[in-house]
């Protein structure tokens, strides 16, 4: 059920991710036409801006649904199966308070810009382009308790995966099978 409910919530992010990415190329490529033109979108520099900071929030919270954050895993491989253990939690501990803190904070910042509005779009209001604060936090802590259960194994086993090797092997694997279906 949990793995389920993990495959689900990755493949959440990823379309997300793909959609901004895919919009903030054809925002850059549409500007650069416009300019090209002499008639320079006066809405792209904001936009633009607000887009790659919620790729950047929805990017993380995938990020860290596959374990592919920043951390010291050697370093924690290398204590005492206990001590590992501790360690583990301590530290998912303090990534889920700074996020819970983030989230209250994103919530209280929407309550502050209230009714602002874009300058360049004054039809969009501020408080929709910075939801990303408290959404992108919620949704972080959400990837960070799904993926807790497998943190929790790998630290009892002392064996820390290199999530982006794993990644990178199980795509050079997929690509020779079918390269072999192929022959």
């Amino acid at each position: 059920m949990l793995n389920t409910l993990r495959r689900w919530f990755e493949r959440l992010l990823e379309t997300i991710v793909i959609l901004l990415v895919a919009g903030l190329t054809a925002i850059v490529i549409l500007a650069v036409v416009f300019r090209y033109t002499g008639s320079s979108l006066s809405w792209y520099d904001e936009i633009a801006s607000i887009g790659l900071v919620w790729l950047t929030y929805y990017g993380s919270a995938l990020a860290a649904l596959k374990g592919s954050h920043i951390g010291v895993a050697g370093f924690v491989a290398a204590m005492p199966p206990k001590l590992r253990v501790a360690a583990t939690l301590f530290a998912e501990a303090v990534v889920l308070v700074f996020f819970v803190m983030l989230a209250i904070t994103g919530f209280e910042v929407l309550s502050v810009v209230g009714n602002d509005r874009l300058v360049s779009l004054p039809e969009v209001p501020v408080s929709l382009t910075d939801s990303v604060i408290p959404i992108g936090a919620v949704l972080f802590i959400v990837a960070e308790l799904l993926r807790l259960p497998t943190t929790l194994r790998d630290a009892r086993r002392g064996v820390f995966v290199d999530t982006e090797l794993q990644e990178a092997f199980e795509h050079a694997e997929a690509a020779a099978r079918a390269k072999e279906k192929a022959k």
